[in-house]
């Protein structure tokens, strides 16, 4: 029992230890490589005033907002900052970032949670729609519609829809969360997410419809299900009872792995759409030159991206142990070496 808990703990603080070094490898790369791209982060601040500046008047606006120390300084600086909790303010916003993403990440909560349970509960079903038809026409039809909409870019998708239902047909709007003033208005709502969670859903639901169906046909040849078809079991019952409950395991796995994979998507939508959400500040924030803002947005992606690895590697390593018997192994080995 308490070799087990030496495991679990040594386990814990491997995790927490590669969760903490990877955040700040990151917040190296982001900060470094914002300062370094061309452009001129005092535009985000003053504006066209910037062009009226003297030598002198520029000089004192870049000490004001610390930017004319060495970028190590800078770095050190805003990492401690950090630590504090304060992320500065937006050159843009003129506020503090942590006010300007918390107006805007319930947006991107909405969209995103909303296209992931969908695409986590349609895919599934479209996997098994394949299995139940294979080699028919059902299953032609969807593998051949759901191939051709995995491979469309998603901004182009996105102009397309707009095009048609929004600029043509004028059925639903283009932009924006909610129409100007009802930002409580549910059915307002509910009208802007349909296009951009169409886009999320659409664009990426064969990628893992496509898993299930590989993963379900693999099991459907599988030796126990000769017997259990032999016991008189009927089809359904050997599909959804057996060998879709032998998959989902790996799907959840699959699935958690994911997250970062539709967060993208998300934030690509939101930018076509204009949606107040966190990928239009990734965009405004690296477009103006707004470094702490793209900070801010950076590190908390980068914690959800790496989070989800981190728990997509400990389910994977639960359900299947030789992962963790393996990577033991190898530990070992190097030991004796």
């Amino acid at each position: 029992m308490m070799h087990r808990r030496a495991e679990l703990l040594i386990y814990c603080i491997k995790k927490i230890l590669s969760f903490v070094i990877s955040i700040v490898f990151l917040s190296l790369v982001v900060f470094y490589i914002s300062r370094w791209a061309p452009g001129d982060p005092l535009v985000s601040y003053y504006g066209d005033r910037v062009e009226k500046m003297s030598p002198e008047e520029r000089e004192w606006a870049e000490e004001r907002l610390g930017l004319n120390d060495p970028v190590y300084v800078q770095y050190i600086r805003w990492a401690q900052n950090a630590l504090h909790g304060s992320f500065g303010i937006s050159y843009k916003y003129k506020t503090d970032v942590t006010e300007v993403i918390g107006g805007r990440i319930g947006n991107t909560l909405l969209l995103g949670g909303i296209g992931f349970l969908l695409i986590f509960l349609l895919a599934p079903v479209v996997g098994i729609l394949c299995v139940w038809y294979e080699n028919k026409l059902p299953d032609k039809m969807i593998s051949r519609v759901g191939t051709i909409s995995s491979c469309i870019p998603e901004f182009w998708f996105s102009l397309v829809l707009i095009l048609v239902f929004s600029v043509i047909f004028k059925i639903l709007p283009g932009s924006g969360a909610y129409d100007i003033g009802k930002s409580n208005d549910v059915l307002s709502r509910i009208r802007h997410l349909i296009l951009p969670l169409a886009v999320v859903v659409i664009s990426h639901i064969w990628y893992y419809a496509y898993m299930v169906r590989n993963k379900l046909l693999e099991e459907v040849r599988a030796d126990y299900v000769l017997l259990a078809k032999a016991k008189g079991l009927s089809r359904s019952r050997i599909l959804l009872g057996h060998c879709l409950r032998n998959v989902m395991p790996s799907y959840i796995s699959i699935m958690a792995i994911s997250i970062p994979h539709i967060l993208g998507g998300t934030y690509i939508v939101e930018t076509v759409f204009s949606y107040p959400g966190i990928g239009t500040l990734a965009y405004e924030s690296a477009r103006y030159k707004d470094y702490n803002l793209l900070m801010l947005v950076c590190i908390l992606s980068g914690v959800v991206v790496i989070f989800c690895n981190i728990i997509g590697q400990a389910i994977n390593e639960r359900i299947d142990p030789r992962i963790k018997a393996e990577k033991t192994g190898e530990a070992l080995e190097v030991e004796v070496l």
